[in-house]
């Protein structure tokens, strides 16, 4: 386990990647790569056959990496994704079964939310780090910033339809950890094998929190 709370984690790094792994021989490759380029914290999805055997791989050949499994749909993935090696879990959305295979497992569980009652619902359920998902179609900022005067306790990672071109905007927000995005990996750079790109474009979103300053 890392030994960081969940919130340690989002702020670890200004953008976590979700990574579907297409090739297993990919993962370690590109996990080094992204860490090289000051990227940490990886989401590695469960949206492909190789999720699992990607986590294990990535927490036994890149221990600096801070794995997250992502796409979690039911409870029992959970003591999978734990006994792989991730160290918290990333759902689209919340359900009492998931909140109780969360409670079980010991993985810290970043839940999706798209609504103020979703937000309200998780708060309810001990969740005050959350998921704004899908991010832009949710709103995007204008509803990040909305969220933060009733809720001001919760912390959101938006994800779904944020850009390198778009990520300032949402990380200038005070109720935002980090954002999540693919675009740090793209399937034709990997394919090509271009960790020296992905290390490139890892580099590139690991400055964007600097960036930020003077933007509302």
């Amino acid at each position: 386990m890392s030994g960081l709370t969940l919130l340690e984690i989002l702020h670890a790094s200004p953008v976590m990647p979700v990574i579907a792994i297409q090739r297993l021989d990919d993962a370690v490759p590109l996990a080094k790569a992204l860490v090289a380029g000051g990227i940490r914290v990886l989401e590695i999805t469960l949206r492909t056959p190789h999720g699992l055997d990607a986590i294990r791989a990535i927490s036994d050949a890149v221990p600096e990496a801070i794995i997250g499994v992502g796409t979690l749909t039911r409870p029992e993935e959970f003591a999978r994704a734990r006994d792989a090696g991730a160290v918290f879990g990333v759902s689209p959305g919340l359900t009492a079964s998931l909140i109780k295979a969360a409670q079980q497992s010991g993985l810290p569980l970043l839940p999706g939310v798209m609504t103020p009652s979703e937000a309200m619902a998780a708060r309810e359920a001990g969740f005050l780090q959350l998921k704004l998902f899908p991010a832009v179609p949710a709103g995007g900022v204008g509803m990040l910033k909305a969220l933060s005067g009733p809720l001001p306790d919760l912390m959101f990672c938006p994800t779904g339809g944020i850009a390198q071109q778009t990520a300032h905007a949402f990380l200038a927000c005070e109720n935002v950890a980090c954002v999540g995005g693919s675009w740090l990996t793209p399937n034709d750079v990997i394919a090509h094998g271009d960790w020296a790109g992905i290390t490139a474009l890892a580099y590139s979103a690991s400055t964007l929190r600097e960036d930020t300053a003077g933007l509302v």
